[in-house]
């Protein structure tokens, strides 16, 4: 729901219900949402794969209405938290500033203008009741902890904010105080949603970023929630490469990558992209289409020029080609070119719902700089080609006086 835009002011009600907010955010805090009913998302065409029961599920042919869309405008409370045994060397305005208007500007050119964050911050700090290293924060935090901080953080905002005002909510910590741990920025999903002035709460991002931050940090987790699933892989033992299944393509794989524009899929699976502008392959043949570099600014008025290439391998499975150019959020990537990558609808965030192939595998790029070298030059280039599995192969044609590049697609 698009809410009003709210009055900066104190919030003049004491704190409601304390007894029963305590005792709701003592509940189980899981890493996965229940499941929730879905909604259609539209005409989405025979090449949308369905949606699963996997977490954060790439399935785009439904909606599910327990994650606010990001269609429109939205609004954000970030809230500022001390603690007991610190005192902050850095204001609230200046950690505000370290993720904002930059957020927002993120979100405008990847969804083409049809997204807005507008963020409240809070313009003092709020002091939490136990010193910071009490609440053992860590990357892997267990339950009792979390429960804990996010007890006393929402009860510490409560007098101040009426979080009814807002889609999204920001709890951002003193990172100079001694138990914060930068490493724990993250979502945190509650397995039952709780009412908090007189609206749901279900998902919380917790902000623990150094001054200044990680880059696209707030933009990463802020995209969790409106179902995006993380496309690193976590080796087992910690001691891996992280980066193996897409490299820089994509913020939900590293916020550090070099290309960090969404990908087409999630583009169209948040509804920035729509039919109009996918072209779905279905059945056996060869046919030629004209793609657009995916970070291109929309053109005025009805822009059906295609974005998106799909091809359906199977049930859960799809093909992915788009184009993608140096620029927009994509300034700092260090190859363009045609990119492909297989989907998969019934694999959850974290396990590699997205593998995105490597058009060079004997070489690499931006040695240093890239995440993963191995696939910075993954794009295709003019007169090559990559098998995609399934009978599925994908040839680079020749580029447009306009810069768009023809793309011919084979299925068996």
């Amino acid at each position: 729901m698009v809410r009003p835009q709210p009055p900066e002011g104190v919030h003049r009600s004491r704190l409601r219900r304390a007894a029963a907010l305590l005792s709701s955010l003592c509940a189980v805090i899981a890493s996965n949402v229940v499941a929730a009913p879905v909604q259609a998302a539209g005409s989405a065409g025979p090449c949308a794969l369905p949606r699963s029961e996997a977490h954060h599920s790439e399935g785009l042919d439904s909606w599910d209405p327990a994650y606010p869309r990001p269609r429109g405008r939205l609004h954000a409370v970030m809230v500022f938290l001390s603690f007991p045994d610190a005192e902050p060397a850095t204001g609230p305005g200046d950690l505000a500033a370290d993720h904002f208007p930059g957020t927002s500007r993120f979100f405008e050119r990847a969804s083409y203008g049809k997204f807005k964050l507008d963020v409240h911050p809070t313009k003092r700090w709020l002091r939490m009741p136990r010193k910071s290293t009490a609440y053992r924060i860590q990357r892997d935090w267990d339950a009792e902890h979390r429960s804990a901080y996010l007890r006393d953080a929402i009860a510490a905002a409560d007098p101040v904010v009426d979080f009814s005002r807002y889609d999204v909510v920001y709890l951002v910590a003193d990172p100079d105080a001694p138990g914060v741990d930068s490493d724990a920025t993250k979502v945190i999903n509650l397995d039952e949603p709780i009412s908090v002035d007189g609206a749901p709460l279900s998902r919380i991002v917790t902000v623990f970023e150094h001054h200044p931050p990680d880059r696209n940090v707030l933009a990463h987790e802020t995209l969790h929630v409106f179902d995006l699933p993380d496309l690193y892989h976590r080796p087992t033992d910690g001691k891996g490469d992280w980066d193996t299944h897409v490299g820089d393509w994509d913020l939900m794989g590293s916020q550090f990558g070099l290309a960090s524009e969404p990908f087409g899929w999630h583009k169209w699976k948040l509804g920035w992209l729509d039919a109009r502008q996918v072209d779905c392959v279905r059945g056996p043949g060869t046919g030629l289409h004209v793609l657009e570099p995916l970070e291109a600014p929309m053109q005025p008025g009805a822009d059906d020029r295609t974005r998106l290439i799909v091809i359906r391998t199977g049930p859960t499975e799809a093909v992915a080609v788009e184009a993608r150019g140096v620029g927009g959020n994509d300034a700092g990537s260090c190859a363009e070119g045609v990119l492909v990558y297989r989907v998969r609808s019934d694999t959850a965030s974290g396990d590699g719902p997205v593998q995105v192939l490597d058009g060079h595998p004997r070489t690499g790029a931006c040695v240093g700089a890239s995440v993963y070298p191995p696939l910075a030059d993954a794009p295709l280039d003019i007169g090559e080609s990559v098998g995609a599995g399934g009978g599925v192969r994908v040839t680079v044609e020749g580029r447009t006086t306009t810069g768009a590049w023809t793309v011919k697609v084979t299925t068996k």
